[in-house]
């Protein structure tokens, strides 16, 4: 039985779930939150009481850091070294607390990130305002516990002179709590603190008079006062915190950013190397050097700009694209009553402002019981030099001190401590002088006490001293305000032309998905037959385009991508361009079937869609901009099978023409299309019946009256004038526009509205094509089926059919206008 009970036979989640809350309650109560009271975390406060123990003060020379971690690690926190150091270490960067609590010599690091020196280089001491942190701590103000090893004791919180938890701020990552508190200016928060103690039941807004917001070592600028008084009422909120930067004119007409600060916590080595790199891979136009020109006199980077770059719009990208913008949430937790806390600014006022009054009465009552202590002792001895005489005889005559002390208690009547102290009396206090300086003593003890006491009696006395040592600090110790204010969040407007040079390029695109921009240069110095393809492959589009413009590319499938022209990769025009997959990933059944270009989408046009299987839809241009596109986007949702056959952008007031693979043809004009939503259905284009499918779906301007095209899969082609046609309404059968044949009849392949310019491509099932201009057809009625171009019972039917394209300048409009 005895062997049994080393073991206990217990349930995993129960000891995970006993262990991991214990260790979370440590992590909680005595690592990483810090207290309501004073501010600090419990290594924070065990080594300012080991300097202020060792008398490492600011009115004494500077100390090794070495001495200050061993005593701190040896006396009360037995951790490692390296975050003892590293806490000290903080506790004395400027750059992360608003008012240092350690000075240091040596190396501490710096806003580059770079690491202190080790701890046996540099030298510390507490700073002047770290002394009002522990001022009166051993006037029994604050409790204390054993520490570690009950060879000492440490205290439980610092009396916190100053509201050090809002001047400094605190941040820390426990289990389940994490905290971010930021640092405020030290006079505001005394100013707030004395205001709550005024007005006990002032709002955030009347405390905002006085504390406005966070004040950040670093300076810099916050934006969004809605955001720190959401925070001030909840203890959680956002701001926009923003580095200082100035634009400078340089010579030459050139310009200048000059960053003089940065938003709180943000590495500046990291910011400049982020910057840099911006100017490396061009996502920004118009930087020609980025320097650090940092030195003791103050920080200072510069980013230098090139001629006649837009400096505003360069500085508005590095705000969004770099750490020069930064986002702040609080999230204001601490410990309050041993408990984790979000607090409001109320919460965090009123727990400091209990704390001081229990420090103060404790103080008082300490103050109280050593003047009366003492008043005892001055009485004895003023009684005693009355009877002078007397009592040296009775002394004189004792055997020892002890006898001394037992007959002036038994002849005299005087206490244990007042026979002490008379028996303690040195000759020369014996003189005239002497009588009025114990008289003296007693005058003012006896107004002492009567004034601890009146403290004691009266809450609004007890008050005043807090107020009267807050205000001492803030006379001490203030500074200026750092961080400037700004109620509203500016919204970063990014003209594309900072980010992308404007330059006009060619962009080609072929059948099976290979796409690139060309240099107008690199274009005009070849022929466009010099373009390499792969077998079989066809060029489908040729545009001219601004690396400004936006490329929407229609798939079979029903989607879009959205792609900028500039991310398009850069390809001289006899290579081969990339494949579209690499740039946006799609299926490998999907393909290309056409490529609008885009300037503006704010235009009031629309995108026409039509799907083989008799569905057509239209939707706002305006409503296929999106900001994420890295991958394909529904452009209109197809059922089973269906396909898109072909994609245009209208202005809402122009005629449709859809043709049906047995050679039926409808006309109605886009105003009988209702404008949807991008990723619905549409609506049915015209009536098909079963094995009947839309070949195309073409449109033209209503002045316009263009010749049809059709080439069947027997290699006929013929060319009809619209005229042969009646416009109708949406979803009808429409009107044949083939002889209908007995045996083998003609079926659509391809149908286009053609001018005088148009070539066509005929390709066969054998892979022979033939070239075709429509305009050398004359016009037929709809009851003929064209005239054979090819032998299709040599080469095969017809399978697919393309216009040629023809090199496009897209925009005619100059883009620099």
């Amino acid at each position: 039985m005895a062997e049994q009970a080393k073991y206990l036979d217990l349930p995993l989640e129960e000891v995970i779930g006993d262990r991991f809350g214990r260790y979370s309650k440590y992590i909680i109560q005595d690592r990483a939150l810090p207290d309501a009271r004073d501010g600090l975390k419990p290594v924070q406060r065990r080594i300012l009481y080991a300097m202020h123990q060792e008398r490492n003060t600011h009115d004494k020379a500077f100390r090794k850091s070495a001495k200050t971690v061993g005593t701190v690690i040896g006396n009360y926190h037995p951790h490692g070294d390296t975050s003892v150091y590293d806490a000290l270490v903080r506790l004395s960067q400027t750059w992360k607390v608003r008012q240092e609590l350690v000075e240091m010599h040596g190396n501490n690091g710096s806003i580059d990130g770079d690491p202190p020196a080790a701890m046996r280089y540099t030298e510390a001491r507490l700073s002047g305002i770290a002394s009002e942190l522990l001022r009166d701590i051993e006037k029994d103000t604050v409790d204390f516990i054993p520490n570690f090893d009950d060879t000492d004791y440490e205290p439980v919180v610092l009396p916190a002179k100053f509201p050090n938890l809002l001047v400094n701020g605190s941040t820390g990552i426990s289990s389940g709590y994490a905290t971010d508190i930021p640092p405020h200016n030290l006079a505001e928060v005394i100013d707030a603190v004395i205001k709550r103690i005024e007005k006990p039941n002032s709002t955030v807004d009347d405390l905002m008079d006085v504390l406005p917001g966070p004040d950040f070592p670093t300076g810099g600028i916050i934006q969004g006062a809605d955001g720190i008084k959401k925070a001030y009422e909840s203890g959680r909120g956002k701001i926009v915190v923003r580095g200082l930067a100035e634009i400078e004119p340089l010579r030459g007409g050139k310009e200048q950013i000059v960053i003089t600060e940065l938003p709180y916590e943000v590495n500046k080595a990291n910011m400049v190397k982020k910057m840099d790199e911006l100017r490396i891979e061009r996502k920004v136009e118009g930087i020609s050097e980025v320097r650090d020109e940092t030195d003791r006199t103050g920080l200072r980077v510069v980013i230098e700009l090139k001629k006649d770059a837009d400096s505003q719009g360069v500085l508005n990208y590095l705000y969004k694209n770099t750490d020069l913008q930064v986002s702040y949430n609080f999230n204001m937790v601490a410990i309050a009553n041993k408990t984790p806390k979000i607090m409001n600014l109320t919460q965090l006022l009123d727990a400091y402002i209990n704390h001081q009054r229990e420090v103060v009465e404790r103080q008082t009552k300490y103050d109280l019981k050593k003047a009366k202590e003492r008043a005892h002792i001055l009485e004895g001895l003023m009684y005693a030099i009355s009877i002078l005489d007397d009592v040296i005889a009775t002394i004189r005559s004792s055997e020892n001190k002890k006898n001394a002390k037992e007959r002036l208690k038994e002849q005299y009547q005087f206490s244990e401590e007042q026979a002490e102290a008379i028996v303690m009396l040195q000759l020369y206090r014996l003189t005239n002088t002497d009588i009025t300086d114990l008289e003296k003593e007693a005058d003012e003890l006896k107004k002492k006490i009567s004034e601890l006491t009146a403290i004691l009696e009266d809450e609004k006395k007890l008050f005043q001293v807090i107020k009267k040592d807050l205000k001492t600090v803030k006379k001490n110790y203030k500074t200026e305000r750092r961080t400037k204010i700004e109620s509203e969040i500016e919204d970063i407007k990014i003209n594309l032309e900072v980010m992308v040079p404007s330059e006009e390029v060619v962009v080609s695109i072929t059948k099976e998905g290979y796409i690139k921009r060309t240099s107008i240069r690199s274009y005009a110095a070849s022929n466009m037959e010099d373009l390499q393809m792969k077998d079989n492959d066809q060029i489908i589009h040729v545009l001219e385009i601004n690396t400004t413009d936006t490329l929407l590319l229609f798939t079979n499938k029903g989607h879009y991508l959205y792609i900028p022209v500039h991310e398009l990769p850069d390809i001289k025009w006899k290579d081969m361009g990339q494949h579209i997959a690499n740039i946006i990933p799609i299926d490998r059944e999907e393909s290309i079937i056409k490529a609008i270009p885009i300037r503006d989408f704010n235009e009031q046009q629309y995108i026409l869609t039509v799907s083989k299987n008799g569905m057509i839809k239209k939707s706002d241009l305006a409503a296929h901009k999106v900001q994420r596109y890295s991958k394909p986007i529904t452009a209109m949702k197809l059922k089973g099978d269906d396909e898109l056959v072909n994609v245009h952008l209208t202005n809402g007031h122009q005629d449709l023409f859809l043709a049906s693979n047995t050679g039926y043809g409808l006309w109605y004009h886009e105003s009988e299309l209702k404008s949807v939503g991008v990723k619905t259905a549409g609506v049915k284009s015209m009536t098909l019946k079963d094995g009947e499918y839309v070949v195309n779906g073409e449109v033209f301007d209503d002045l316009q009256l263009p010749s049809l095209f059709v080439i069947t899969q027997r290699g006929a082609c013929k060319r009809m004038s619209i005229s042969e046609f009646e416009m109708s309404s949406r979803a009808k059968r429409g009107l044949i526009m083939l002889r209908e044949l007995k045996r083998n009849p003609h079926r659509i392949t391809g149908f286009y509205l053609v001018n005088d310019d148009t070539h066509i491509t005929i390709e066969t099932e054998k892979g022979e094509t033939k070239e075709v201009r429509p305009l050398e057809f004359r016009e037929s009625d709809r009851y003929s089926n064209g005239s054979f171009v090819l032998d299709t019972d040599q080469h095969g039917p017809v399978v697919y059919t393309q216009i040629k394209p023809e090199y496009e300048k897209v925009f005619e409009d100059d883009h620099e206008e």
